[in-house]
């Protein structure tokens, strides 16, 4: 894992390709927006944000959420963490020194393992897409075992959003199958600015 600057743009690198970058994180935005539209007015919502990558999934997260509310920040790498703590701390207003955040550096899965019944909203931008990339143990997220011990962790009602480069009928499927009510948007990395299309999977799950 590497933080490269380019000009203006700053992109993290996995395994020589291109993780995230900075010039496009529109999608991410969104995918914060569309799961916390309840949360705005929810009391001491808690919220799951796994991987904290630039920092604009959290920053769009705690932007929609109410002053009592708490976020765990689930992040696998340490270095990514520094890195929040220097040339990345601007690049989303400083997410990470919101008092609502709490950081747990550990693999997204043991938080969710530990956290039955916790979570309002369970929001995964950690990979491409539903499949592993940055680390191999991350396939278990998104198989039936996996996505059972996500609906485990929600609230009545809670809320899953995953981000994925690329659609992916099988993983609706598994939500499907799982109970999620599930929703489907494609959306431009760069909003109205555009950009290529990525996929948000919205899953929910009755009161």
């Amino acid at each position: 894992m590497s933080l490269t600057r380019r000009d203006t743009e700053l992109v993290i690198m996995a395994g020589g390709k291109i993780l995230m970058s900075s010039r496009m994180h529109g999608s991410e935005e969104a995918m914060a927006e569309m799961a916390g539209k309840r949360l705005s007015s929810l009391g001491g919502a808690c919220v799951l944000v796994g991987g904290l990558g630039l920092g604009y999934t959290l920053r769009a997260t705690l932007d929609l959420l109410p002053a009592d509310a708490t976020v765990i920040v689930s992040e696998l790498i340490p270095a990514i963490v520094e890195w929040h703590r220097g040339p990345l701390a601007a690049l989303a207003d400083q997410p990470t020194a919101d008092k609502r955040v709490t950081i747990e550096v550990k693999d997204v899965i043991a938080t969710l393992r530990s956290s039955a019944g916790r979570f309002d909203a369970i929001l995964l931008d950690i990979d491409n897409g539903p499949e592993a990339f940055t680390e191999s143990s991350n396939a278990g997220l998104y198989n039936d075992r996996g996505i059972a011990t996500i609906r485990a962790a929600l609230k009545p009602g809670g809320v899953l959003a995953v981000w994925s480069a690329w659609e992916d009928r099988r993983f609706e499927q598994r939500l499907k199958y799982a109970g999620f009510k599930v929703e489907v948007e494609r959306v431009r990395a760069r909003l109205k600015k555009g950009g290529p299309r990525h996929t948000i999977f919205l899953g929910r799950l009755s009161s």
